[in-house]
């Protein structure tokens, strides 16, 4: 007769998991996007009650042997929601709105400014992840095996034998017509739009090349690197996925449910290449190139000006 070999091992994973699912929920735009259906804009104390709660977290998953190996996540997502807090700060300071704020501001100095702010964000993730995982191999801040195999997705269309090194840029053109087509369909720009945009081009693509780093660090890589031991490869995929997708529900492009899916497939999948490659590369260029198409499209919405 088999026995457990750690006893209470599967209440021990069970909690770990509702907890992990019950943090994320909680600190997560759903509280927002609650608050914002019920009584409007949601309070400023809120977000420091998030900060809060993840102290707290932090404090009991220390304290209590169950909830240990949750303590690296807690840790990772306090260091990421305190970046949040300070970044909004200096980002409402007079100085920082004198240098890069004001409707007249240029497209490439106001987004100067909102990605100098989102990268100092970045970091505190990276030195949250180093200081809990080591090196960065271990939080998969590493190109990757750019040919690694890809699990069989049949409903994909991906069968056992094929590779990240074809279905890492299947996916990234598909995720970047996927937001082109609506795009156009919106709003066809004139030549003369086209060309007023055109110089902001270069500005375009590094915004969105800024941006996919950004958000793989501390959605995907803050994640993925502090849950996948812990909760196992579809609990943690599934996770950051309705994070990812939440976060787009109030402010994405498209907001809403619609939004909330497209997003969390695609978070899904570039929490897939991430796991498999063992990397950051394929996962950075598949958000990369549906990026330079939204930036795209800012600028040619400024050049309608």
């Amino acid at each position: 007769m088999e026995t457990d070999p750690e006893p209470g091992s599967s209440l021990r994973r069970r909690m770990a998991l509702v907890s992990a699912w019950a943090v994320m929920l909680c600190i997560s735009d759903l509280p927002e996007i609650v608050w914002s259906a019920w009584s409007g804009q949601p309070p400023g104390w809120l977000a420091w009650a998030k900060v809060a709660l993840l102290a707290g977290f932090v404090v009991a998953a220390s304290a209590w042997r169950r909830l240990r190996p949750l303590r690296s996540y807690g840790v990772v997502l306090l260091g990421l929601f305190l970046a949040l807090r300070l970044s909004a700060w200096v980002g409402s300071t007079a100085w920082w709105q004198g240098h890069f704020g004001g409707s007249d501001v240029s497209f490439t100095r106001g987004f100067t400014g909102i990605y100098l702010l989102d990268a100092g964000v970045a970091l505190v993730v990276i030195a949250a992840l180093c200081a809990v995982k080591g090196r960065p191999r271990h939080f998969f801040l590493v190109k990757g095996q750019l040919d690694a195999p890809i699990a069989p997705v049949p409903w994909l269309g991906i069968r056992s034998g094929e590779s990240w090194r074809t279905f890492g840029w299947i996916f990234a053109l598909s995720a970047g017509a996927a937001v082109l087509v609506p795009t156009v369909f919106a709003s066809v720009p004139s030549a003369a739009q086209i060309a007023r945009a055109a110089p902001l081009l270069p500005a375009v693509v590094v915004f969105a090349a800024v941006n996919a780093f950004n958000e793989e660090v501390y959605f995907r890589a803050s994640l993925l690197s502090t849950l996948h031991a812990v909760l196992g490869t579809g609990h943690t995929l599934l996770l950051s996925a309705t994070f990812f997708g939440l976060a787009h529900y109030l402010y994405g492009s498209p907001p809403g449910i619609v939004g909330v899916l497209m997003t969390g497939f695609l978070a899904w999948l570039l929490g897939k290449s991430m796991l498999e490659t063992r990397g950051f590369l394929w996962a950075w260029f598949i958000h990369f190139v549906p990026d330079v198409v939204i930036f795209a499209s800012y600028a040619l919405a400024r050049a309608q000006r």
